[in-house]
């Protein structure tokens, strides 16, 4: 005699359908989990066992055989109790064997018989409404699958709630989703002073998400600037509240079923590893970048990284996903993110800032900044420097602009970015490479659409090409500068991409124009393309 029950194996976000299957048999009392299980799901028999002797109920002593299919499927977690335990119950007669029909079931138990948390409740709930089932899930977990939308939900807190409720003695009413949190307030921009050109270079960062990096003496507000960005961006839109919180919830990070829409900014310490930013070890999660999808993720001390650390990002900041690969499956997870990252011109960190500077400059630096490899300085679009705050800075009263001012700003030239792609959608020009949401963003435009959309006058157009034929341009620079032009356009509303629009991307780029063509910038940081 057999009994199944539908339960989910995860794959990065994605939750694919796992049939687990108890049987006896006639042999020596065992009880065995095959189905390339690992360790955690192995150790499923001994919580199984345990609860069931918290419910007064002894396994038959007979040969116990669960099977997780499809077996070539690795299964990993501790989310697999609940559908071995429920199958076992349909086993002995507890259950009806028709109770679970259209159920999917996940959820640890402990030895007591009540059923703990698990990480992954909201995608289970969506892949199991994708296959035209309810979840069962911890009560714990309740509100953050509720989120799911029309899939049913039951969140029992132990095995003998969720038998009464099967059994009809004590009927179960369904979770309600969670709070949804505004999030934690940005600080405000106001309290920076001076440093109006690192601003500048905030606001366009922010109008068409493009990566920033901030090169300046310690105390500069390098990092008071970056913090300050979130409050610049523009909600998550529904879309990138589902995918950022899926990610969110195989991470364990969804507290209570409580969502939010503020954006993620997460800021690692430097002394992170390959796979604490892109994802890994020997149960593959989510690293810093993927956690940080449809937000900032903020590189403070960016030479301090290690140089195999840094260029795993390199992939995900091109690809907006991050693939693991295991020698049994790859495991995806989204990674759109904007790069924000600081650091110090050189070691001692007063290379070019004039008081105090470097006594071993320019070696010191060109040293100290060759750390950050050439092709990531590539996927860059803006490169700042921030000079040392002055006295005659500090004393001054509070800027009347602060974050709310810059940030309606910045909704406005997001919005006709938007217009924009949706117009394009609406007359049938490729509408497949800008649909709306983060990818009609300039700093994602590309091949077609970003010839649609670029709009370069002539003036403009000599520009670009006088820098490339300088040799000072990449052709992946050549990209990111027109995003970058018709962002700063986009900020003052203007239909075409000027050729002070090009010159002020170019200085971004570390190439400022000259009056006779083109001539390196003054900044710390050697000039890329």
């Amino acid at each position: 005699m057999a009994a199944r029950v539908v339960s989910v194996a995860f794959e990065g976000v994605d939750a694919r359908r796992v049939d687990v299957e108890v049987q006896t048999t006639l042999g020596l009392p065992s009880f065995m989990v095959v189905g390339l299980a690992d360790k955690a799901v192995a150790e499923s028999r001994e919580r199984v066992r345990a609860a069931f002797a918290g419910l007064g109920l002894a396994l038959p002593g007979k040969r116990i055989v669960a099977n997780l299919a499809p077996a070539d499927l690795p299964k990993e977690g501790n989310h697999f109790d609940l559908p071995i335990a429920l199958a076992l119950l349909i086993l002995l007669g507890v259950l009806p064997a028709d109770a679970l029909d259209g159920w999917a079931a996940i959820g640890e138990l402990n030895l007591n018989g009540e059923i703990a948390p698990v990480a992954g409740a909201l995608p289970a709930a969506v892949a199991a409404g994708s296959m035209g089932l309810g979840l069962i899930c911890p009560d714990a977990c309740g509100p953050e699958a509720a989120w799911a939308g029309d899939t049913p939900v039951l969140a029992p807190r132990s095995l003998i709630a969720l038998i009464n409720h099967f059994r009809g003695s004590q009927l179960m009413s369904p979770p309600q989703p969670g709070p949804m949190l505004d999030g934690v307030a940005a600080p405000d921009l106001k309290d920076v002073k001076g440093q109006e050109n690192a601003k500048r270079a905030l606001e366009i960062a922010a109008a068409g998400g493009h990566n920033l990096l901030y090169v300046g003496p310690p105390g500069s507000g390098k990092s008071m600037l970056a913090q300050r960005l979130p409050g610049l961006l523009p909600p998550l839109t529904p879309g990138e509240l589902l995918e950022t919180s899926m990610v969110h919830s195989i991470a364990g990070l969804i507290a209570k079923g409580a969502l939010t829409r503020a954006r993620p900014f997460r800021a690692p310490h430097h002394s992170a590893t390959m796979a604490a930013l892109t994802g890994g070890g020997t149960r593959v999660r989510p690293g810093e970048v993927s956690l940080a999808h449809n937000g900032v993720l903020f590189l403070d001390e960016l030479p301090e990284f290690s140089a195999q650390a840094l260029d795993s990002l390199r992939q995900p900041l091109e690809t907006g996903e991050v693939t693991v690969a295991r020698a049994n499956a790859h495991v995806r997870y989204p990674a759109r993110v904007q790069l924000v990252a600081a650091m110090n011109p050189c070691r001692c960190g007063q290379g070019g800032s004039g008081r105090g500077h470097c006594g071993k400059a320019p070696r010191c630096q060109v040293s100290y900044q060759g750390r950050v490899s050439g092709p990531l300085m590539d996927r860059i679009d803006l490169a700042v420097d921030v000079p040392p705050v002055t006295a005659f800075d500090l004393t001054l009263p509070p800027p009347a602009e602060g974050t709310a001012e810059v940030a309606a700003r910045v909704a406005r030239a997001r919005q006709i970015q938007a217009d924009r792609a949706d117009a394009a959608i609406a007359a049938g020009a490729d509408g497949e490479a800008a649909p709306r949401g983060v990818t009609a963003l300039n700093a994602r435009a590309e091949g077609r659409w970003l010839e649609h959309i670029a709009g370069l006058d002539e003036p403009a157009q000599a520009l670009m090409a006088r820098a490339a034929e300088m040799g000072r341009l990449t052709a992946r620079g050549w990209t990111r500068t027109i995003r970058l032009a018709r962002t700063i356009a986009d900020l003052e509303a203007a239909p075409t991409v000027r050729r002070v629009h090009v010159a002020e991307a170019l200085i971004y780029r570390r190439i400022a124009p000259a009056a006779d063509g083109m001539a390196e910038g003054a900044g710390t940081m050697p000039t890329w393309g």
